[in-house]
């Protein structure tokens, strides 16, 4: 969540598409540590399953919406009034 923030605040979309995907990232680090959590037996499979399921399905909202902002024409604040030379 910090990693979204931090991203938006910098007003490029660029910037905060870079700050998500660290954000994805870090959802596949915690389904590693669900992993070894659940082997050292500090869970159990049923919480597991739960808590796998939500990170995963965080995981895909966040790819859903880098690439929406791929496909956008915003640049965002920092970018707004620059000039595209050609």
């Amino acid at each position: 969540m910090d990693n979204i923030a931090e991203g938006f605040e910098r007003n490029s979309r660029l910037e905060f598409v870079n700050s998500l995907s660290i954000s994805k990232g870090e959802c596949g680090e915690l389904k590693s540590q669900l992993y070894r959590t659940l082997d050292d037996n500090h869970i159990d499979k049923k919480l597991f399953d739960e808590l796998y399921e939500d990170t995963d399905k965080e995981s895909r909202k966040i790819a859903s919406f880098m690439k929406y902002l791929n496909t956008s024409e915003i640049k965002g604040l920092k970018f707004k009034d620059r000039i595209k030379h050609e």
